[in-house]
Formats: C-alpha cells, sequence, structure tokens
C-alpha cells in the first residue's frame, strides 16, 4: 500500500498522521477479522487510530535491523540502487515498494517534487 502527506521535519508526527489516515479510510489487514478464523475469534475493525495503535509500532531508526511491523527508512544506498538517485519523487514510488520484501514490514521515504523541494 502507498500512503503520502505533506513533508514534515519529524518522522513520528508524519507518521501519527498516516496511520489516523489508513484507520480512518478502513486501508489496512485486519487479522482479527479475517473469515479463516472462526467466528468466536473474529474481532470488529477497531473504531479509533488510539484502539488499533494500542501496541504502537516504531520507525527504523539509521543501522537499526528492521523487526516485523516496523517502518524502516529507504537509505540512500537503496535509492540509489532502485531509482539511480538519492532524491526520490512519487515517479519512484512503484520502484522502491520492492524494498519492503516481506509482510510485516514498511519502507518511507521522503519523497520531492520536480524542484527537489521535500
Amino acid at each position: 500500500m502507498y500512503c503520502h502527506v505533506p513533508y514534515q521535519e519529524d518522522p513520528g508526527a508524519v507518521l501519527e498522521e498516516l496511520r489516523h489516515r489508513v484507520v480512518v479510510a478502513g486501508e489496512y489487514y485486519w487479522v482479527h477479522g479475517d473469515d479463516r478464523l472462526p467466528e468466536g475469534k473474529r474481532r470488529p475493525l477497531p473504531s479509533s487510530p488510539d484502539e488499533l495503535w494500542a501496541d504502537v509500532f516504531h520507525v527504523q531508526r539509521k543501522g537499526e535491523e528492521p523487526e516485523v511491523c516496523a517502518v524502516q527508512p529507504v537509505t540512500a544506498a537503496e535509492a540509489r540502487r532502485v531509482t539511480g538517485t538519492e532524491r526520490l519523487t512519487r515517479e519512484h514510488v512503484q520502484a522502491v515498494q520492492g524494498l519492503a520484501r516481506e509482510r510485516g514490514y514498511g519502507r518511507c521515504a521522503v519523497l520531492c517534487d520536480d524542484q527537489g523541494t521535500p
């Protein structure tokens, strides 16, 4: 899934805004609502971001190994390898989506406009 918000200096604020948008729109996989679960084990979608994110996931810091259910920034080396540039734009999104190779992991990047402004 691809989501974006206007540039903000604070990655935590960006993540919080994205979480809110995704929850409000219902654009996520809710494991507790999976049809393969017995009916007694299913639960309805959370009604708020706070309810969904009670066990908050975090953005990986530079050099940290990603944990399951974590978001890790795209590195400059990865950006160069898959797009040929470190300054990513919305046109590069499809190319960097493949960097999240396993289910349960996310990637994030600052995207720039045509003038190079975040």
